[in-house]
């Protein structure tokens, strides 16, 4: 996950605010073990929720939490991520927390499974991103033109290329490199 999120996420600049993040050590890395465990995964997601709200964002300002062994089929990942953003505001963190998710088969609705557009939320894991709000503004305020992020990702890796992006060694099985 640390070469995906070197190589693509901030290499690429796929996320302009990764960068500061993974240079101060921000960024908690977390791992879901065991298998086909959604339930367990909702827990754990929780349990993360809570320790990174816990700590000040100096020390923890966003965690990772890959899931290998769990929900790899994507339309049952992405079923879990609305679950799992309802579970997280019932908890108390709507407006403090934020949940994006990634995974080696994302597929955003209307695009062909093989569209390089779907690599700006492809990981090697199924991942559940949690981000502070309060980070997330101070870092749009920082980025004026925020919303031209998703465009100028999808144009990044149209000019990239499938080749280009598998050279990158950050889908399913690149992990190990």
């Amino acid at each position: 996950m640390r070469h995906w999120l070197e190589a693509a996420v901030i290499g690429l600049n796929l996320c302009p605010f990764a960068k500061a993040v993974h240079a101060k050590r921000q960024v908690h890395y977390a791992v879901h073990l065991p298998a086909d465990d959604d339930a367990g995964l909702l827990d754990r997601l929780l349990a993360e929720a809570n320790a990174l709200a816990a700590l000040p964002a100096a020390e923890r300002d966003t965690t990772l939490l890959m899931a290998p062994h769990t929900l790899a089929d994507f339309l049952d990942f992405n079923d879990f991520t609305a679950r799992a953003e309802r579970r997280l505001a019932r908890a108390g963190f709507e407006g403090t927390l934020q949940l994006a998710s990634f995974h080696p088969r994302f597929q955003f609705a209307g695009t062909e499974a093989d569209d390089i557009g779907n690599a700006t939320n492809r990981a090697p894991y199924p991942t559940l991103h949690l981000l502070r709000e309060e980070s997330i503004d101070r870092a749009v305020e920082a980025f004026p033109d925020a919303e031209a992020i998703f465009e100028r990702n999808i144009e990044t890796l149209e000019a990239l290329g499938a080749d280009g992006w598998a050279a990158l060694h950050v889908g399913p099985g690149g992990a190990a490199r």
